[in-house]
C-alpha cells in the first residue's frame, strides 16, 4: 500500500492542476509530461534493465520530424504522422539495438552517444528536413472535431498519454516478462539458465523505450507546431537520463518526479539567480549541477525510493491460490538421465575438466566432490550450457546437448543453483522464485502491458509461493532476497529451481551457511524430491552432510574423475584420501 501512496497523490495533483495553475505553469506542465514519457523509457531501459543510453533524444526527434514532414509536405493527418513516426522509430531502434546492445561496459553508452550525435546532425543537414531552420506550420491535433490547440487541451491529452504509459509500464514490471527484464541488470547468466532469451529481451526493451520517446516527439511537434534540431541533441539525451536517475531509475513514477524536479528547478533558477547575483548568465547550470550532486548524495537511488521508504509499510498477503501448473512426466527409476562422455574443457592452456565420463540414473541423489579447483562448478556450467565443451559429448535423455544454449537445456528439464547466490537482491523472495517458472508461462509484452495475463501470472506466483513454503521460506515470501541470511538465500535458489519443474536438479554447495538443524531439514527436502522423481546432482564440501544423503559419490581432482561409488567405498578409497589429506595420510 505504501508504494501506491505517492502515485495516488501525484494523480490527484495532475487532475487538479488545470483548475489551480496559471497558463504559464500549464505550459510548463506540458513540457514535464513530454519529458516524463522519455524518462519513463529510460527507467525501463537503464534503471530496470541496466542498459545505459544517452541517445533517447534522437528518437524524440524521429517522432517529431516524421509527423512534421508528412503533415506539412503531404497534408496527411497527424494520426497518420504518429503511425509513420512509430514505424520509423521501431525500424531505427531495431537496427541500432542489434548493433549497440552487443557492446558491454562503457562501450554501450559510448555507442549510444555516437548514433545520437549522428542522428542529430542528420536533422540539421538534410534539406528536406529544413536543415537548421526546421519545419514550421505543423497543424494541431484534432479528435472527433475537437481541435487540441490550447495549453489546457494539450495538457489533458499529454497527461492522459503519460498516465496510460505509466500504467502499462507498471503492469509490465508486475509480470513474468517484467521479472525477466529485471534479470538483465547483472543477472543474465542466471536468467539464461531458466530459459530467458536475454538477447531478444534487450532488443524488446530498447525498442519499447524508443517508442515512448517517439510518442513524446509526436506530441511535442503538435504542441509547438514547429520542429528544429536543437531540442534533439546529445545534451537533451543527458538531461533525460538525469531525470530518470534523479527521480529513481528503478521506479516508474521516478520518471515524473525527475522530469518535474529538473524542469522546475531550471526555470526557477533562471528567474531567481539574476536577482541574487545582479547580472545575467548561465549561472543556473552551475547551481543546478551542484544541487543535483547534493540530491544524489542524500538519495543515491533517487527520490521516489527515498519517499517510499519514509512511508509506513502495508500488510502483504500470500498470493491467491490458483490452478496448479502442468508438470513434466517423471522418468522411470533407473533410466539413464545424463551421460557425460570424455568431456574436456580448457581455458587456454589450463585444463579445467579432462576426459570426464559418468552417467546419472533417474531417481537418485549423486554427490560430486573434490578439492577446490577440481572442476566441479565447471561441470555444472557445461551441463547447463553456460560454457561450451572443448571436446566430448553430453547426453540428456538420449539427446546431445553439449552444443545447445542454456535456454534450450532449461526447456529439456535441467535446473540449477549457483556456487554464489545469484538473486535479485532488492526484489522479494516470491519474485525471485517465480523467475524459475519463466518457461511455464507464455504471455508476452503486449499482454503484460494490458494486464491480460493475470490468470497465468496468478498461477506462476502461486507456484512460487508453494515452492517457498516447501523449502521452509513460507514466512519470507515478501522479504527482500538481499535481506535474508546467506543460508536462506541458498534455500531460496533451490525454490527458484523447483519452480522450473526440473527432471534433474544441479545444486552447487546448497548446505553452505546452514546451521545443523537447517541442514537436516535440507536433507529431508532432498530425499522428498528424490522420492517425487527429481534426480539430484550436488556439489558439497560438508562430507558428513553429503555422505549421509547421497546414494552415490563422484570424486574429481584436477579435472579428472578419480573415484565413483557408494559413499562408504569412496570414503576408504586411497586415491580420495590422498587427494583430500595428502600422501602422509
Amino acid at each position: 500500500m505504501k508504494a501506491r501512496l505517492p502515485p495516488m497523490i501525484a494523480i490527484a495533483a495532475i487532475a487538479a492542476a488545470p483548475l489551480l495553475l496559471s497558463d504559464y505553469y500549464i505550459i510548463l506542465m506540458n513540457y514535464i509530461g513530454l519529458a516524463s514519457l522519455v524518462a519513463l523509457g529510460l527507467v525501463l531501459l537503464t534503471g530496470v534493465a541496466g542498459l545505459t543510453s544517452f541517445g533517447q533524444a534522437a528518437f524524440v526527434g524521429l517522432g517529431a520530424y516524421a509527423t512534421a514532414v508528412v503533415t506539412t509536405r503531404y497534408g496527411w493527418s497527424p494520426w497518420l504522422g504518429l503511425a509513420v513516426g512509430m514505424t520509423l522509430t521501431a525500424t531505427a531502434a531495431l537496427f541500432l539495438g542489434f548493433i549497440t546492445l552487443r557492446l558491454s561496459d562503457q562501450y554501450l553508452p559510448l555507442g549510444t552517444i555516437a548514433w545520437g550525435i549522428s542522428i542529430y546532425f542528420a536533422f540539421g543537414n538534410l534539406v528536406f528536413l529544413g536543415e537548421h531552420s526546421g519545419i514550421p506550420g505543423i497543424p494541431p491535433l484534432s479528435l472527433f472535431g475537437w481541435t487540441i490547440d490550447t495549453g489546457w487541451r494539450l495538457y489533458l491529452v499529454i497527461w492522459l498519454v503519460v498516465l496510460l504509459a505509466l500504467l502499462a509500464a507498471r503492469n509490465l514490471l508486475d509480470s513474468r516478462i517484467g521479472r525477466a527484464i529485471r534479470t538483465l541488470n547483472g543477472h543474465a547468466r542466471m536468467a539464461e539458465s531458466f530459459g530467458v532469451d536475454t538477447g531478444r529481451l534487450k532488443i524488446i526493451v530498447f525498442v519499447y523505450s524508443a517508442l515512448l520517446a517517439s510518442l513524446a516527439g509526436w506530441l511535442y511537434a503538435h504542441f509547438l507546431r514547429y520542429v528544429s534540431p536543437s531540442p534533439f541533441g546529445i545534451n537533451a539525451g543527458i538531461d533525460y537520463l538525469f531525470m530518470a536517475v534523479i527521480g529513481g531509475s528503478g521506479h516508474i513514477w521516478g520518471a515524473v518526479a525527475g522530469a518535474s524536479i529538473l524542469t522546475l528547478m531550471r526555470e526557477w533558477l533562471k528567474d531567481i539567480l539574476p536577482h541574487l547575483l545582479g547580472r545575467n548568465g548561465n549561472y543556473e547550470i552551475i547551481v543546478f549541477g551542484l544541487l543535483v550532486v547534493l540530491l544524489l548524495h542524500r538519495t543515491s537511488s533517487g527520490l521516489m525510493p527515498f519517499l517510499v521508504r519514509m512511508l509506513p509499510g502495508g500488510r502483504l498477503l500470500r498470493p491467491v491460490a490458483a490452478a496448479p501448473l502442468p508438470q513434466r512426466p517423471r522418468l522411470a527409476r533407473g533410466e539413464t538421465l545424463l551421460a557425460i562422455d570424455r568431456v574436456s574443457k580448457s581455458f587456454g592452456a589450463i585444463g579445467a575438466v579432462r576426459e570426464l565420463s559418468f552417467e546419472l540414473k533417474a531417481g537418485g541423489i549423486v554427490g560430486l566432490i573434490g578439492p577446490n579447483g577440481a572442476g566441479k562448478s565447471t561441470v555444472f556450467n557445461l551441463a547447463t550450457g553456460l560454457l561450451p565443451v572443448t571436446a566430448g559429448s553430453i547426453m540428456f535423455r538420449g539427446q546431445r546437448i553439449e552444443r545447445l544454449g542454456s535456454r534450450e537445456i532449461a526447456e529439456l528439464g535441467i535446473a540449477r543453483t549457483f556456487q554464489h547466490p545469484n538473486l535479485l537482491a532488492d526484489r522479494s523472495a516470491l519474485e525471485n522464485a517465480a523467475i524459475g517458472a519463466h518457461l511455464r508461462g507464455e504471455a508476452g509484452l503486449i499482454a503484460a502491458s494490458l494486464r491480460l495475463e493475470r490468470a497465468e501470472e496468478a498461477r506462476l506466483r502461486d507456484e512460487a509461493a508453494r515452492q517457498l513454503e516447501r523449502v521452509g521460506l513460507g514466512a519470507n515470501l515478501h522479504d527482500a532476497a538481499g535481506s535474508l541470511p546467506l543460508g536462506s538465500q541458498r534455500i531460496l535458489e533451490i525454490a527458484r529451481a523447483l519452480c522450473a519443474d526440473p527432471l534433474l536438479l544441479l545444486l552447487d554447495e546448497p548446505a553452505a551457511g546452514l546451521r545443523h538443524l537447517e541442514k537436516q531439514a535440507l536433507a529431508a527436502l532432498l530425499r522428498d524430491l528424490r522420492d517425487d522423481g527429481v534426480s539430484i546432482l550436488l556439489v558439497e564440501h560438508d562430507m558428513n552432510f553429503l555422505m549421509g544423503l547421497a546414494d552415490r559419490v563422484l570424486v574429481m581432482e584436477f579435472g579428472r574423475l578419480i573415484a565413483d561409488g557408494p559413499p562408504h567405498a569412496v570414503q576408504s578409497d586411497p586415491a580420495v584420501l590422498e587427494a583430500y589429506l595428502g600422501v602422509a595420510a
